[in-house]
This record gives structure tokens, sequence and C-alpha cells, in this order.
């Protein structure tokens, strides 16, 4: 998505909600939407925001993601190996739930991004049968990259 219509996105919500656009808020949501595809820690934003406005800290950085978290802006990710990674929120990418799973190489730790979502008739199943209405999931599949295998690893 275009960095403009990110920004609108971003200062309607924080209006909606009765907050103030900052430009901590602003070049945050900028690093992780030019760094769309990367799995994000909290120190890596901090360190690429701090470029531009060094006097930003980690703490703020956290709040910051917190809050565009909450707002569905950003995408939280858990890849099982102690960091909390961020991305750019699926809803700033034009879709209504995510659809974005990991592939994680458990030899060499490398995580790739897969987009295809076959878990639609299972979505809709469990609101049939239960009445849950599925927002959002995250699957993880755990195996080895094509270059590991390559490898014999």
């Amino acid at each position: 998505m275009e960095q403009k219509k990110t920004e609108e996105l971003l200062r309607k919500r924080l209006r909606e909600k009765g907050l103030k656009v900052t430009q901590q808020r602003l070049l945050i949501l900028s690093v992780l939407e030019q760094n769309s595809g990367r799995h994000m820690t909290a120190e890596d934003i901090c360190e690429l925001v701090a470029e531009n406005y060094p006097e930003i800290g980690l703490a703020t950085v956290y709040r910051t993601l917190q809050l565009l978290w909450d707002m569905q802006l950003v995408d939280r990710i858990n890849l099982d190996d102690g960091c909390v990674r961020y991305e750019i929120g699926h809803l700033l990418q034009g879709e209504a739930k995510h659809n974005h799973h990991h592939l994680i190489c458990r030899s060499c730790g490398r995580v790739v991004p897969f987009d295809d979502d076959l878990l639609d008739d299972l979505e809709q199943h469990i609101e049939s049968a239960t009445g849950f209405y599925v927002l959002d999931h995250e699957l993880k599949f755990y195996g080895l990259c094509r270059e590991c295998r390559k490898k014999g690893k």
C-alpha cells in the first residue's frame, strides 16, 4: 500500500480512538511498511526509526507497537525463537482477514511467508458447527527449507 494511504488510515484510526497522531507512530508504521515481508523485532524497528528520529527509545517503540496491534494496523508473530516479531497489518494491505502463514526451517531458522489460505472451508465449518466466527488465525509449518534439504541437513 502506498505510504500516503497508510498514514491517512493511521491518522483516521487514531482520531477515532481520541489519540494523537505523533511522528513516532507514523515513523514506526512507515518502517514496517518499507520492510514488508520482513518479520522485525521491536529492536530492529527501533534501530531503523532511530536513523531519522535518534531520540526515540525502545520503550516508546514497544508502546507504539502495542497500540498499533490493538488497532489491527500491525500483526504480531511468534516464531518460537524467543522474540516477538511484527509486520505491517493485513487491514493496511486491504485484506479483511489475515491469510498469511509461515514456513519455518528447523535447520537454518529461515522463515518463508506463505500466502495461500486453504482454511476458508474450515472456518466456515467452525462457524456453522459452533456459531464461533473466526476473525483471524495463525498457522506455522515446521520443516526443512529447499536449501537445507539440498545440503542434506
